[in-house]
């Protein structure tokens, strides 16, 4: 077993003592009867989320709450929730972190939490394949957009500073790199051949060269760049979306062809059983694709509709544009090749790109 870093058992033990003192969630102050689990009084949720979703979680889990007390007699339920870059949280919970459910940026993300044996059930055939919202790749530029950035190509111009995080942490960098991989192969961007993953590995390595900093999140990457950093960050729409509403100064731009992101959220049997909260935990994730939680995802989050073809749409109260040329990981081989080969692989063009970089 890995050991989790030292900011990981922190969090770990800052969590566990505080459900602990709630009569919480871990398996230590769960109540066995008759070797049968019974739900503390005030039963506690331990929420793993990737990073941008603080916000809309926040909300999602304040709406669950008062619902589960109007239709529970009165039973208040405790959210602790943890958050972080995508690949991190996974590798936490997968390592001992107590997460009851995950929130994570991408499916191989959750399959590293299956993997250590901790989902046990057939997460795919959760309903609507356990996505719960999506958001397309886009630039987030400066007022004006001085660098003129309108498609993938311009990102490989010299003098130009990009932000995007480490795809060794985050599962939205690896969303970012993608989008422009499957743009490439699409045949989508000026002057890159379709099919080619020669020019795909290309338009990645100029995208790289002009990389200044890969921080560990989404969240501080946009951070990074709302402070002042860097000419164009890679972002997910949704969190450009909701930094311009907020007067950050985020402008975005939607490049011509990207990729749909599919954000999935799910129960972690195991740990919601052992903590004797997994009805709970399944209510909960159920919760989010009712309508009343996918109105929280758009109008909190900035988050596009479930559905691919409705996702494409504009949506003008949400200040979302069309999509032009939108596609999902399924329509460049799934996620299984991009990982092990096509694009993260030992010869994949992004690991290749990496290498040729300067540095």
């Amino acid at each position: 077993m890995k050991l989790i870093g030292r900011k990981a058992w922190l969090a770990f033990t800052v969590l566990a003592l505080a459900g602990a003192a709630c009569g919480g969630s871990g398996s230590a102050s769960a109540l066995k009867s008759g070797g049968k689990c019974v739900p503390q009084k005030t039963p506690v949720i331990t929420l793993a989320a990737y990073s941008t979703v603080y916000d809309v979680y926040g909300k999602l889990t304040s709406a669950f709450q008062d619902q589960w007390k109007t239709d529970h007699d009165g039973q208040s339920v405790i959210f602790q929730s943890s958050f972080g870059g995508s690949t991190t949280q996974a590798q936490n919970v997968a390592n001992g972190f107590p997460a009851d459910v995950v929130a994570l940026s991408l499916a191989p993300d959750v399959e590293i939490v299956q993997k250590a044996g901790l989902i046990t059930h057939d997460w795919t055939k959760d309903p609507d394949g356990a996505i719960v919202a999506t958001t397309p790749v886009v630039f987030d530029v400066r007022p004006g957009n001085p660098k003129h950035i309108a498609d993938w190509s311009d990102l490989t111009k010299a003098g130009v500073q990009i932000l995007t995080p480490d795809p060794s942490q985050s599962g939205g960098a690896k969303w970012n790199i993608v989008a422009a991989y499957g743009a490439s192969i699409r045949g989508k961007v000026t002057g890159y051949a379709a099919s080619s993953s020669s020019d795909a590995q290309n338009l990645l390595t100029g995208i790289f060269n002009d990389v200044t900093v890969m921080d560990k999140s989404a969240n501080d990457s946009l951070k990074n760049f709302q402070s002042g950093n860097g000419d164009v960050a890679i972002s997910y729409e949704n969190q450009v979306l909701t930094g311009a509403a907020g007067g950050k100064g985020d402008v975005e731009v939607l490049p011509p062809s990207t990729v749909l992101i599919q954000t999935p959220t799910v129960v972690v049997d195991k740990n919601a059983a052992a903590h004797c909260v997994l009805p709970i935990a399944k209510a909960f994730v159920q919760f989010l694709h009712t309508p009343d939680a996918q109105s929280i995802f758009a109008s909190v989050g900035n988050f596009r509709p479930i559905d691919p073809a409705e996702a494409v749409k504009a949506n003008a109260d949400l200040k979302q544009p069309a999509l032009q040329d939108v596609f999902t990981t399924d329509d460049i081989g799934g996620w299984d090749q991009l990982i092990d080969s096509t694009v993260f692989g030992p010869n994949g063009a992004f690991t290749q790109a990496l290498k040729a970089t300067k540095g």
